[in-house]
């Protein structure tokens, strides 16, 4: 409808990005021949305005021409839509950067931020003020900033006059609006956007903004009543006079901040510049900031004398216990858990809030935290890639597993810049923060240091280990458990600390088809044992474990610390606990009070399935439902290999897509996964641990039956290959985060491999050939992101073409050479034309459709999940259906339990 409605005058080619007020579209400018970016507001927004109204009012920022402001080309309305179009401009925003680099160098920064002041200057002499500076609204060109959206804040708001809360939409972004802003002064002035700059080059500098919180409310709050810290106490090597320039521009009453952009500009260039008077701890009596900050203060006692009042009353009030409260919790769209493998959300030890894996970029994940008191999360930037996260034992910090790096992170929960624990670890669950200091978790691969080892025996893979929280073990884990072989046992997960330190529970795996079993693990003498069938162990001060039992269903046995032993017969406390995937790793969390965050609901079910290129799905079998990892679709189109996850062990299964018959290739233990078609349709190269010696290598077998054979194996693990079209040459990805490498060797076997692409700084992986076998795509992080890449081959040394703009994963090429496929930023699947006959160029990108209901990556995040039909018309993906990302929030549950105790 909108590509119609601007037909004549504008070219629509896809979308950029979208925000709290329009959505970013690309464009062909049809008339002057040219690339522009049209914002188009939102729907609800658009109502609420009229466009007579809101074109009269965005007229005062065409006029506007800086070297470091976006100008603006056209503004106007169509079929019901508000736009305005801008230049597009070839680069990224500096939020993307922030994201990225988390600071940025000094000089850098206050460059940045001298340009845009300069920008304000020339603006609010004109009378334009900008109302919204933050990261997301200053595109870096060539390293130039420029300042988009000039004044548009200023437009809506007047074409919607005492309409605004129509909308449901605030103008601002809390992290830099200011103090006056955040109060709803209708009667800003330039100093409001010195504060909004001010807390910008405060992030640049800092990782951070001034002000952080786990909502806006509470952001809002800080804003109005909390002094930012000296940006020095984050970052010694600031300049003094770039410390207090920012902190003049952060002042709370706009008369102690520069008069004007240009003074601000000036201070941060000036070595010499020093605030002429310190920050008060009061207005002047009788002043009208006085008053206004008197009222804030007087409110915020009441509210806190009436809530203590409450909760005093609620301490020592008469009457039977509670019973136990179940509620369901069903997060938004923009919000939802991310489906995956492994441990997704813990609960805070105080249970008011809990943070979660949630959406991040590039079909990433990030980090995510919800206060109970809040009716939406809010995003932890710089956490992209995260899993596995466990609040700290006061709440006020969270460690995770960031990937594909795999390293342990610790970030503050109200935001700032994380810092690394320790790299280059692998987790198969999730991570408990002690209360004595430790970091635990189940480790399945070998660690570095073991207590209670037997003689003679090296560390083991699979056990439970620990590394201090402060980091003062030099990123060594400390092994903590031995595998009992006489009972099968596989791996040691989900540890789980008693109150008195002195026992861990955790869950036991076993290499069989045994169902999984809660174990206790004494740290004074290393020695563990298995308690009961069941899953998840905590610990609650009702003296009682709780866990999930074999099918999930949530149970309570009365349990010993000091003698470590269930005493008793357990009792049903109602629903069911899911998996995420991993047997065993059952999703609960138990704050320190008995509340409890359940995952319920069933985690949806698996399917293959088709989708045309316009997002049009068609099942292949509505009974074939299981827990597929990876796929590959024969040359012919005819047969369909793929890994589903069984548990114990992880089996190659071929399809044929004509007749509908399902054989199983392999039958070895261990993981067999990550296909790879021969020309012939025959044969299929697949990854296999199957001698469960932990080490990954490449096995080749014919699909209609026969022998398989060892096609590579080396010192490193390989992770991923392909033959060449012509059988020749194999191409194949070695090593593990961060230094993952791809190498080429010829079928020979007294040939060694050449090195595609090796280095200790990014990481390559995923690598496909084009169907004549003259190009070779794959993806690197080499820019800080996953981005897609093409290199002749088998001339590996030329110059390597870039194939995406905005993040890219998972490339595939069509049957034919002529399209290659991936996954952008915005996951989406977008198909990148190519002329290859004559050189190398891409000569346009379409965007397909959502790939965010559809499986992304593996397990280990890195070999595609999906392929494409002979004639590029349609795509095999793997897409999950019927689960929910509803959590159930338990209550009284402690009350209960003491209750039947007798307690």
């Amino acid at each position: 409808r909108l590509k119609t409605a601007l037909a004549d005058r504008y070219a629509i080619e896809r979308e950029l990005g979208s925000g709290g007020m329009a959505t970013v579209y690309l464009a062909q400018d049809i008339k002057h021949d040219r690339k522009v970016a049209i914002k188009v507001l939102r729907p609800e927004l658009a109502a609420v305005l009229g466009a007579e109204r809101f074109v009269q009012e965005i007229k005062t920022t065409a006029n506007l021409q800086h070297p470091h402001i976006l100008p603006l080309f056209d503004s106007g309305g169509a079929d019901g839509f508000l736009y305005y179009v801008m230049p597009y401009i070839d680069g990224e925003t500096l939020r993307d950067k922030l994201d990225r680099e988390t600071q940025l160098g000094i000089e850098e920064a206050t460059k940045i931020a001298t340009e845009v002041a300069d920008a304000l200057d020339y603006a609010h002499r004109s009378h334009v003020i900008h109302r919204d500076i933050k990261p997301e609204n200053i595109l870096l060109h060539d390293g130039r900033p420029m300042v988009a959206d000039f004044g548009i804040a200023l437009a809506v708001s007047a074409a919607a006059g005492g309409r605004m809360t129509e909308t449901g939409l605030s103008l601002g972004t809390p992290h830099y609006m200011s103090p006056e802003q955040a109060t709803a002064d209708k009667d800003l002035t330039n100093r409001s956007d010195i504060y909004s700059l001010g807390a910008m080059l405060y992030e640049m500098l800092a990782g951070h903004p001034p002000h952080v919180g786990s909502s806006a409310q509470q952001i809002i709050m800080k804003i109005v009543t909390e002094e930012a810290p000296p940006v020095t106490s984050v970052r010694k090597s600031v300049p003094l006079n770039v410390a207090q320039a920012t902190a003049k521009a952060l002042e709370k009453l706009p008369a102690d901040r520069f008069a004007n952009a240009a003074q601000f500009a000036a201070a941060l260039g000036d070595p010499n510049f020093r605030m002429t008077t310190s920050r008060v701890v009061a207005a002047p009596v009788g002043s009208r900031e006085t008053v206004q900050w008197k009222r804030i203060a007087l409110g915020l006692a009441a509210t806190t004398a009436i809530a203590t009042s409450v909760m005093l009353w609620s301490l020592v009030r008469p009457g039977p216990p509670n019973p136990i409260v179940r509620l369901s919790i069903r997060l938004p769209d923009t919000e939802q858990l991310v489906e995956n493998r492994l441990r997704r959300f813990d609960l805070a030890p105080d249970g008011s809030k809990f943070v979660y894996v949630g959406p991040g970029d590039v079909g990433a994940t990030q980090l995510w935290v919800r206060d109970f008191a809040e009716l939406h999360a809010m995003p932890i930037r710089g956490t992209g890639g995260a899993c596995c996260p466990t609040f700290s034992p006061d709440g006020r910090s969270i460690a995770y597993i960031e990937n594909p790096d795999q390293y342990v992170k610790l970030v503050d929960v109200e935001g700032g810049a994380p810092t690394t624990l320790v790299a280059r670890v692998t987790p198969l669950d999730d991570l408990d923060w002690g209360h004595d200091g430790y970091i635990y978790m189940g480790s399945p691969v070998p660690v570095s240091r073991t207590r209670f080892a037997a003689a003679g025996r090296g560390p083991s893979a699979g056990v439970l280990v620990r590394i201090p929280a402060d980091g003062s073990s030099a990123g060594e884990w400390e092994q903590l458990s031995e595998l009992d072989s006489v009972s099968a046992e596989d791996q040691h997960i989900a540890p789980s600390l008693l109150p008195n330190g002195k026992g861990l529970l955790f869950t036991i795996l076993y290499g069989s088809d045994a169902a999984p079993s809660v174990g206790i693990l004494n740290l004074e003498t290393g020695q563990h044992r298995s308690l009961v069938p069941g899953s998840v162990p905590r610990y609650v001060r009702s003296g009682h474990v709780i866990y999930a039992d074999v099918d999930g269903s949530l149970l309570a046995a009365p349990f010993d610390q000091g003698a470590m032993e269930i005493t008793g017969p357990p009792v049903a406390l109602g629903g069911q606990v899911t998996s995420p995937g991993q047997l065993g790793s059952r999703e609960l969390s138990v704050s320190d009070n008995g509340t409890m965050l359940i995952g319920s609901g069933g985690g949806g079910v698996e399917r293959v399935v088709w989708v045309d290129r316009r997002g049009g799905v068609e099942m292949i079998d509505t009974s074939w439902v299981a827990d597929f990892e990876t796929l590959a679709l024969s040359p012919n189109g005819r047969r369909l290999a793929v890994s589903i996850d069984e548990g114990d062990n992880h089996q190659l299964w071929i399809r044929d897509l004509v007749t509908g018959s399902l054989s199983k290739l392999t039958i070895e233990g261990g993981r067999n996964f990550r296909p790879f078609w021969a020309r012939d349709n025959e044969r299929l190269l697949f990854v296999s641990n199957r001698n469960r010696t932990g080490k990954h290598e490449l096995f080749a077998r014919p699909v209609t039956g026969g022998i398989g054979q060892l096609v590579l194996s080396l010192e490193r693990e390989v992770w991923e290959g392909e033959w060449s079209p012509d059988g020749q040459w194999l191409i194949y990805r070695t090593g593990v985060p961060p230094t993952r490498d791809l190498f080429v060797k010829h079928v020979h076997p007294d040939s060694t491999g050449r090195t595609i692409s090796a280095s200790d700084a990014f990481q390559e992986v995923m690598p496909t050939l084009s169907p004549d076998g003259r190009w070779l795509a794959y993806q690197s992080d080499e820019t800080g992101r996953y981005e897609v890449y093409v290199r002749p081959f088998p001339n590996i040394d030329d110059d390597k073409r870039p194939i995406s703009t905005d993040g890219g994963t998972e490339p595939k090429w069509s049957r034919d050479g002529r399209e290659l496929f991936y996954k952008n930023r915005a996951r989406d699947l977008v198909a990148a034309q190519l002329e290859t006959q004559s050189g190398f160029s891409v000569t346009g990108r379409d965007v397909l459709f959502s790939v965010r209901d559809y499986q992304a990556g593996d397990e280990f995040c890195c070999h595609p999940t999906y392929d494409v039909s002979p004639d590029g018309q349609r795509f095999l993906m793997i897409r999950r259906s019927g689960g929910t990302s509803e959590l159930i929030f338990v209550q009284g549950v402690i009350q209960e339990l003491e209750a039947r105790s007798g307690n």
